[in-house]
This record gives C-alpha cells, sequence and structure tokens, in this order.
C-alpha cells in the first residue's frame, strides 16, 4: 500500500494549476446515462472516483474514452443504449455518488436496481432523501437484501419536491431523474453549491430546461429526450483552499491558476484574518506568508457560501502552529474529526467535545508516521508535514488518491520535499 513522505521545512514557491473539480465530475458522468449521444466532458480530473464511476457506467452500457484534447483532459461518454440497469454492490460500495447513477437509469429506461452505497467514516449520510425524490417523481421504490428496485414502466412525471434539509446529493439525483420526467417539477429547499450550477449548464447544454441552480428553488421542465454536448468542469473549490491553505501554512508564496476564488471567499477571509496575504488575478489568486507565524481564528461550517466542511480538516492543520487559541466548530457531518488524533501525533494540541475541537497552536509540530482516516483528513496531515521537523509519514493514501489528482508532483513544483512511497517500499520521487 503506498505512502506519501513528507520533509518539512521547504517554503512554497511557484505555481499550482487547479483541476477540475471531482464533486462535479462525477455527477456529470451520470448524465451521460441520460442521452444516446455522446457527451464530452473536458477539465476532467484523473481520479480514482472517477475511475470507479468509469468502470460502473461501463458496466450499465457507457463508452468511456479519457483523452488529451485542445482543452487539457477529456473524457468521451456514450450510452447508445442501457445494456444494465443493475449497479452491485462491489462497484457501488467504493464510492457513494455512484448511487447517482439510480435516477438517469430510470427516466432514461424505466427501471434500475441499484446497490445502496453503505456505511461512511464521517457519519451516517443515509439517501433517504434521494429515494423520497424519485419516489415523488412516480417510481415505485422497494428495498431489498440492501439493493433499491425502482420502476417507471411509464417514465417519471413532474412533482414538487421538498427537502427537510439542505443536501447536495439529493438534489443533484433530483435534477438528473427530472430532466426527463413529463411536465414541471419543483425542487424546494435545494442545496446552494458550485456544482449545482455546474450541473444545470451542462444538462442544459444538452437540451434540458433547468432553472434556479445556486438558489433554494430550482425548477425543471421535462423534455422528450436530450442530445450531447460538451462542457467543461468548473474547477475543484476544494483543492483550490486546499493548496491555498498549504501555501499559508508553508509560507512563501503560491499561484494558484486555472481557479475561481469566489468560490471560496469563507476561507480566504479566514486566512486573511489569520495573516495570510490573498491577491486575486485574472485565472485565480496568490497566497503569501512572509514568515510572520499566523493568529488563531475560529471557523464554523456551512453550507455555501460559508466554510465548507470539505476544507474544515485542512484548516485545522493550519491552526495546529497559529498564535493562541481556535475554535473549529463542525455542524455538517458527524464523526468529522477523525484526523484530530493523527494531527496530535505531530505534536498538536487539540481537544474535541461534540462538534466542536479547540486547537491550541504549538511552537513546532514533530515529524512522525501518521493514518489517513478518510479524503479530506488525508491532505490535512500533507500540509501539517509541510512544516513538521523531520519527516513525516502518511499512509492509507488511497484516500488522498480519490481527490487530489498529481498532489506529490504539484507541491514538489513549488519546492516541497514530498514524495511517494509505492507498496513495496520503493520511493517515487
Amino acid at each position: 500500500m503506498d505512502r506519501i513522505a513528507i520533509i518539512g521545512g521547504a517554503q512554497l514557491n511557484g505555481t499550482i494549476p487547479v483541476s477540475g473539480a471531482k464533486n462535479s465530475a462525477i455527477k456529470l458522468m451520470a448524465a451521460s446515462l441520460l442521452t444516446d449521444e455522446p457527451l464530452r466532458l473536458t477539465n476532467m480530473p484523473r481520479l480514482a472516483d472517477t475511475r470507479f464511476l468509469g468502470k460502473l457506467l461501463t458496466r450499465l452500457g457507457v463508452q468511456v474514452t479519457e483523452s488529451d484534447g485542445p482543452d487539457g483532459q477529456q473524457t468521451l461518454l456514450h450510452a447508445p443504449e442501457i445494456t444494465s440497469g443493475f449497479a452491485p454492490y462491489d462497484l457501488v460500495r467504493q464510492m457513494r455518488a455512484s448511487f447517482n447513477v439510480l435516477g438517469p437509469l430510470v427516466a432514461r429506461s424505466g427501471q434500475a436496481k441499484v446497490s445502496l452505497p453503505g456505511g461512511c467514516t464521517i457519519g451516517a449520510r443515509p439517501v433517504d432523501l434521494h429515494l423520497q425524490a424519485i419516489e415523488a417523481l412516480g417510481a415505485k421504490i422497494d428495498l431489498h437484501e440492501g439493493y433499491v428496485y425502482a420502476q417507471a414502466p411509464r417514465g417519471l412525471k413532474g412533482a414538487e419536491i421538498r427537502f427537510p434539509f439542505v443536501s447536495v446529493g439529493a438534489t443533484e439525483h433530483a435534477m438528473l431523474a427530472a430532466v426527463l420526467a413529463d411536465g414541471v417539477s419543483v425542487i424546494h429547499n435545494a442545496a446552494c453549491e458550485p456544482e449545482l450550477v455546474d450541473l444545470q449548464e451542462c444538462l442544459n447544454a444538452m437540451g434540458a430546461k433547468v432553472e434556479g441552480a445556486g438558489t433554494p428553488t430550482v425548477t425543471i421542465t421535462g423534455v422528450p429526450r436530450l442530445h450531447g454536448a460538451t462542457h467543461a468542469v468548473i474547477p475543484d473549490r476544494i483543492e483550490m483552499g486546499t493548496y491555498a491553505v498549504a501555501a499559508a501554512m508553508a509560507g512563501g508564496e503560491v499561484r494558484l491558476s486555472n481557479a475561481r476564488p469566489g468560490l471560496i471567499d469563507a476561507l480566504l477571509d479566514k486566512l486573511k484574518e489569520a495573516g495570510a496575504s490573498v491577491e486575486e488575478t485574472a485565472d485565480g489568486c496568490i497566497i503569501r506568508r512572509n514568515g510572520q507565524r499566523l493568529t488563531a481564528v475560529d471557523i464554523e461550517t456551512a453550507p455555501f457560501p460559508g466554510f465548507a466542511t470539505d476544507l474544515q480538516a485542512q484548516f485545522m492543520a493550519l491552526m495546529t502552529t497559529a498564535k493562541g487559541e481556535s475554535r473549529i466548530r463542525e455542524t455538517i457531518f458527524e464523526n468529522r474529526f477523525m484526523h484530530a488524533p493523527e494531527l496530535m501525533r505531530l505534536g498538536a494540541d487539540i481537544s474535541v467535545s461534540g462538534g466542536e475541537a479547540r486547537v491550541r497552536g504549538v511552537d513546532q509540530l514533530e515529524g512522525a508516521q501518521v493514518m489517513a482516516t478518510d479524503l479530506r483528513a488525508s491532505v490535512s496531515l500533507v500540509i501539517a508535514g509541510l512544516v513538521a521537523r523531520g519527516e513525516t509519514t502518511v499512509s492509507r493514501i488511497y484516500h488522498l488518491d480519490r481527490g487530489f489528482e498529481r498532489l506529490e508532483e504539484k507541491l514538489g513544483a513549488c519546492g516541497a520535499q514530498v514524495r511517494r512511497i509505492k507498496g513495496d517500499g520503493e520511493a517515487e520521487l
């Protein structure tokens, strides 16, 4: 099993290009099930999660072709027919978002059998709202032996969908299903994340009629069929925020290109409050820290445009060496402080009580062997390793590979001493 080793102490100076958004790309890939014409996605990240979904889509009848085009990395998806409506557990369990093939399969072919995704290390994250939305659109839903059986032989029907609380995944799933439904569907209490706007733009490029994404009310007027299209995946705001935090942690000057800083205003405001410098550019931003110690600041996670839960672990790592005490409140997912004990192995002073963590900044972290517990936690350990004295080794980095493309290469190009150690013990520089 691969590991990542970091020797701390080097400042970061250079440019880091931000990849396409993982959380958007995987939902856009699922949209390929809605048409018998090719969907071409550009600015595509190459990640474990996109590969997992590609395997599942291939099983369902989608031809998936990756290549490098004039617009960078691209993926061509073509499903001339749905050859199978069965999404087995051994594929769905590898990534929760693959459950979102259910709606498109029912919308296009009238039936599907999709495995429930199972548990998650950062909380229960049930799919009840997903099923309620598909059911509201007229599908008959049965649960049996860990599988969802969904049928709508006469097609889906437009409906009012009211979510009791905000769910990004359920909102996206409802949009994917409703675009081919007969009539008008209205999603109330919809999530407002930028990835939903990206999904709307892609679906509309395919001939759908979706309005309101990015607001609490999304309206979809169903159409009989969708056609092919070309769509550029939005830049990954979590990757952008992660490298912004890394630059503030290590010090130096890092330019983030192919980025949209407006998508992470909540984070950038906190970085400035802590003492880092943030300068917006034509295609991203520049993060600077001149070596002066950062000041502890408090954060509380919230749905967009608030402080993203997917950046909480990274910010906790940043606060471990800041002057003073910071309070970090997690309001989105339970069990999302599992990185705290691993940061403490590096010498961090952290106490956790329920949904709040208190981080008292220390003068120096010390390198150690640590273990990743989930995707965002894994990169927080890398960030801490950038300043820890000596060598930090992060194991179980398959979590990291799910969401960060060429991380060692991007950090290494800016001066970080980071390398991947292959499972057989051979280091890859």
